[in-house]
């Protein structure tokens, strides 16, 4: 019995596209989950979770903000962030308010506990850059690529996704 040669010794067809190995949205997926689960160990020492440190850092940088804007920065919709934004709430790290501008609007500003958390959260990018073992400029870099591929695939749904020959 002959043993299936390695897929970087296989040739490149068509064929071999349709391996998982191939796919680099697994690779990616496989990432974000690892990512995650460093990410839960990191912040369970904050008491969040990961969607909820994303929702803290568009805070900590942006300042109050309406509930869709919040969303468009995460590329979430309200259905999602509804929930993530009352467990903060009460959890006593945000504050929902309705905006006395558009009242269908809600606001959502950090309370003195949410931005005093932003002080013992400084420690997680490092602890996350050396779980990557990657040093700073090739995470820039990695970055700079995925944001790249971000940009092509949503302009690619758009249209439609072209075909590649």
């Amino acid at each position: 019995m002959t043993a299936t040669p390695p897929p970087a010794a296989q040739e490149n067809t068509e064929e071999n596209w349709l391996r998982l190995d191939s796919q680099i949205c697994f690779s990616l997926h496989a990432a974000s989950r690892a990512f995650n689960g460093v990410y839960r160990v990191i912040l369970k020492e904050l008491g969040l979770t990961y969607p909820q440190y994303l929702v803290l850092l568009v805070l900590w940088e942006h300042g109050e903000l309406p509930v869709k804007k919040l969303g468009e920065h995460l590329r979430l919709d309200s259905g999602t962030l509804s929930p993530l934004l009352k467990r903060l709430e009460s959890a006593g790290l945000v504050r929902r308010e309705r905006s006395s501008r558009d009242e269908r609007s809600v606001e959502i500003r950090l309370t003195e506990e949410g931005t005093a958390l932003r002080r013992r959260a400084l420690r997680v990018p490092r602890r996350i850059v050396a779980a990557t073992g990657f040093g700073l400029d090739e995470i820039q870099e990695l970055r700079e690529h995925l944001d790249q591929l971000t940009s092509a695939l949503d302009a690619a749904a758009l249209e439609g996704a072209p075909e590649h020959d």
